[in-house]
């Protein structure tokens, strides 16, 4: 890399600033006090967000991280037994706070209907039959990812939305959707938010990614959910003062939905480009460009040196397209792998 080339940051979508707008907005951002009694500009995004997810009520929250840890610790009881597909972001990426601090007891599920997908068979044999003696585990929960990070931004399609919910409400399950980039599936299938959140109980949603505010989720549900969620947010420690000043910024950042398709143009290009230069990409479906190599922190640190930053993911190295990359960063990142020689 010369002193005139500046990194090329592939790493998260969460590394975005937050541009001059949503900057004016958040500096002139109407506030209260949202733990004593209500922000307005808090209620606003609740309001909004609620509406665009298709639920009747929402709460903001600090991180994604925080609103599956209120989803999980509302819905389980201590020792009660949760279903996710494997690598899921509640099952590897949370820290182990589902079973640590909402007393849930893990299981994993394969992805044999396609990438973060199990089928409804697979599931309905992991739920098992109902009952037993009193010292079997209780599976009360299913919980899904879409879309699925550690798959490459995998999207679950509808009708296999519906398969799996029937499937988990048959056997008497409870249904979590855990929607971090459900911004990303929506605008990959062509279909409102809502429209893949039918029949969940929750759904939690992030601001901070591919949408460019700095901080921010929101868990949605039903209104005497979130009047419990409330209560577990303040005991996480989530309630915060005046954050109108960052709802606002949120706000902003759902209005720009729709400039996700552009992210999932470059990713495209970006794993095309890779093709033709020999590397084992994955055929992205919104964002996430994952990379099979023979090494991979040799390859990290090659393409440090390159002045491009991504991350291992898997076994794999991860790229992820935002806003703050441009359609040229895509072809100088691809310029400067060429000229590297890799891989």
């Amino acid at each position: 890399m010369t002193s005139t080339d500046s990194p090329l940051d592939f790493r998260s979508d969460t590394v975005t600033r937050p541009d001059e707008k949503m900057r004016r907005a958040m500096a002139s951002a109407e506030v209260g006090d949202n733990v004593i009694d209500v922000d307005p500009t808090v209620k606003a995004l609740e309001d909004r967000a609620a509406e665009m997810l298709g639920m009747p009520a929402a709460l903001f929250t600090p991180s994604g991280t925080m609103a599956n840890l209120i989803a999980l610790s509302v819905h389980l009881q201590r020792g009660d037994r949760f279903l996710a597909p494997k690598g899921a972001h509640v099952l590897v990426n949370e820290l182990g706070s589902a079973a640590w601090l909402a007393g849930g007891m893990p299981d994993p599920l394969e992805h044999d209907a396609g990438p973060g997908r199990p089928k409804p068979a697979t599931l309905a044999a992991a739920i098992g039959a109902r009952g037993g003696p009193y010292y079997t585990l209780r599976t009360t929960l299913l919980c899904l990812e879409n879309t699925h990070n550690a798959s490459g931004g995998a999207v679950i399609p509808p009708h296999e939305h519906a398969q799996l919910l029937a499937t988990a409400r048959q056997a008497g399950l409870r249904v979590h959707l855990d929607g971090a980039r459900i911004w990303h599936a929506a605008t990959a299938l062509g279909l409102p938010p809502a429209a893949l959140t039918v029949g969940v109980d929750t759904v939690s949603a992030c601001f901070s990614k591919g949408l460019g505010a700095p901080v921010g989720s929101v868990i949605a549900g039903t209104a005497s959910f979130i009047e419990r969620a409330r209560r577990m947010r303040q005991m996480l420690g989530g309630g915060i003062r005046q954050g109108g000043i960052i709802a606002a910024a949120a706000l902003v950042a759902l209005g720009r939905v729709g400039d996700l398709a552009e992210d999932h143009e470059k990713a495209r290009k970006l794993a095309a480009g890779l093709a033709d230069l020999g590397w084992d990409v994955n055929t992205p479906e919104t964002n996430i460009v994952l990379a099979r190599v023979a090494d991979v922190s040799v390859t990290l640190e090659s393409l440090r040196a390159l002045g491009i930053l991504a991350v291992p993911l898997g076994g794999r190295v991860r790229f992820i397209a935002h806003r703050d990359l441009s359609m040229a960063d895509i072809e100088e990142a691809l310029r400067r792998i060429k000229a590297g020689g890799h891989p």
